[in-house]
């Protein structure tokens, strides 16, 4: 897809990868609508990128009413709208699912899942009708390997990696484009954002050694302009892609024994 010219909504845009997404879709000639539930986020993320060039939207994906206005405020501000990237998302906490609460596990699965599935119906009536449009889903290595601890994270994220995929397959005859992105570790303040807190220092330090924020956005960027149909975004999700896809039961043990030293 051509970037230039192109009018693109980052969901989680007030931060990390979105803020990125969003400064890197603008020097590339797009105009983006940023939504997050954030607001003093969002104005440092539009003052960096260029606030004639960008529109800042409160929102909470998980409430499907809140994102069934956005298209039409989008659309009064730059007057049409031809991709999406869903990219907002949060953790857990480090604990195991038998002493994770309800509470907690429908608040991930509602962000992390439900907000993708109600940002693409949502937008994607309007897409349809645009020349060349896209739809980028943000699933995360947790999609396809899982990780102690972050069993709901990894499970919604899985859920957004075949929604994803099941959208390519149905849409790969018309002007929509979708990729579905898995980052491995990139440097964002995902955790805090989640209300999460997490000690490593009895970790393997080898095992956080993470991805620049912008240098994630770069590739993301990139393969929605080679319309990709899946890409890793790190040395650390495409190993794991290949480790798990040789052998399941040993990738997901060195995951475990490197993750042993995170105190829950």
């Amino acid at each position: 897809m051509k970037i230039q010219g192109k009018v693109f909504v980052v969901t989680g845009g007030g931060s990390g990868m979105g803020r990125e997404l969003t400064i890197q879709l603008v020097q590339k000639g797009a105009k983006v609508a940023i939504a997050d539930i954030h607001d003093a986020q969002m104005q440092e993320t539009a003052e960096l990128a260029g606030k004639e060039n960008v529109s800042t939207h409160i929102l909470n994906v998980a409430d499907r009413t809140a994102v069934a206005q956005l298209p039409e405020a989008v659309i009064a501000h730059h007057g049409s709208v031809d991709g999406i990237i869903n990219n907002a998302g949060i953790i857990q906490p480090f604990v195991d699912v038998s002493d994770l609460d309800y509470d907690t596990i429908e608040r991930v699965m509602n962000v992390n899942f439900y907000g993708v599935v109600y940002m693409t119906k949502t937008f994607l009536p309007y897409l349809l009708k645009r020349p060349e449009a896209y739809i980028a889903n943000v699933s995360s290595m947790g999609g396809f390997i899982p990780f102690p601890g972050q069993t709901i994270y990894s499970a919604s994220k899985a859920a957004v990696k075949i929604f994803t995929e099941g959208l390519y397959s149905e849409l790969m005859n018309t002007n929509v484009g979708v990729t579905v992105i898995h980052p491995g570790a990139v440097n964002t303040n995902i955790t805090s954002n989640s209300g999460v807190q997490m000690d490593t220092s009895d970790a393997d330090s080898s095992s956080y050694k993470m991805l620049p924020a912008n240098k994630a956005a770069a590739i993301m960027v990139e393969a929605i302009e080679k319309n990709q149909y899946r890409v890793m975004v790190g040395s650390d999700a495409r190993m794991l892609d290949i480790f798990y896809r040789l052998s399941p039961k040993r990738a997901v043990n060195m995951i475990v024994k490197k993750m042993s030293g995170i105190k829950r």
